[in-house]
């Protein structure tokens, strides 16, 4: 089963909204979710049959895959006129995140040498997925402290456009870590793979 590969999309909506308020904190908030597919077959080639033929359908390559993680990012910014001059008065960054894995039917009368690359495979394609959340978690909160951290300007509307180009900006370096994550997975792929097989066959030996 060496087939491994995830998804993810993004929807950037725009972190601002102009409307003078009274001064207020940053306050990431995050929405979780876990979904599973099922899939059915006996052997190896069935289950990376089955993965590539029911799992979730990226929209980027066109092909299904063994798990995804789909991000959507939205949020806004509030803005305090003052003495002439405009200040950011909070931010607050919304992140939902969906995480999409495989579940096998036929695991409880799989052989002990299915299960276990089954068991192993699938704790890595989580762990995979649940690293794309995590790496969505912190460009929200670096998000959140870069627009607070704006310093004031002579009008709201040029704030307002900061705010704009610091979002789209923390999209593209989301979108470059995500990209670069998947790579340095894709080439340690097989050697992972091998060494947690044989840290779940000698973690079994142990008495």
């Amino acid at each position: 089963m060496s087939r491994f590969c995830v998804n993810f999309g993004i929807i950037c909506a725009t972190l601002a909204s102009l409307a003078p308020a009274q001064p207020v904190s940053a306050d990431t908030i995050v929405h979780k979710k876990i979904t599973y597919f099922s899939i059915g077959g006996r052997t190896a080639a069935d289950l990376d049959r089955e993965m590539m033929r029911r799992g979730p359908l990226s929209s980027t390559t066109g092909r299904r895959h063994p798990g995804a993680t789909r991000i959507q990012f939205s949020g806004n910014a509030t803005f305090v006129g003052k003495n002439g001059r405009c200040t950011i008065g909070g931010a607050k960054v919304t992140l939902a995140t969906k995480i999409m894995l495989p579940r096998w039917s036929n695991r409880n009368n799989a052989s002990r040498k299915l299960g276990l690359i089954w068991d192993t495979l699938s704790a890595d394609i989580k762990r995979h997925e649940e690293r794309h959340a995590e790496i969505a978690r912190n460009h929200a909160r670096a998000l959140e402290r870069q627009i607070l951290g704006l310093p004031a300007a002579s009008n709201c509307a040029i704030l307002k456009s900061r705010v704009n180009e610091i979002s789209r900006l923390a999209m593209v370096d989301h979108d470059k870590d995500q990209k670069r994550f998947d790579r340095v997975e894709a080439i340690n792929f097989e050697k992972r793979m091998i060494r947690l097989l044989k840290y779940r066959i000698e973690a079994k030996k142990a008495p």
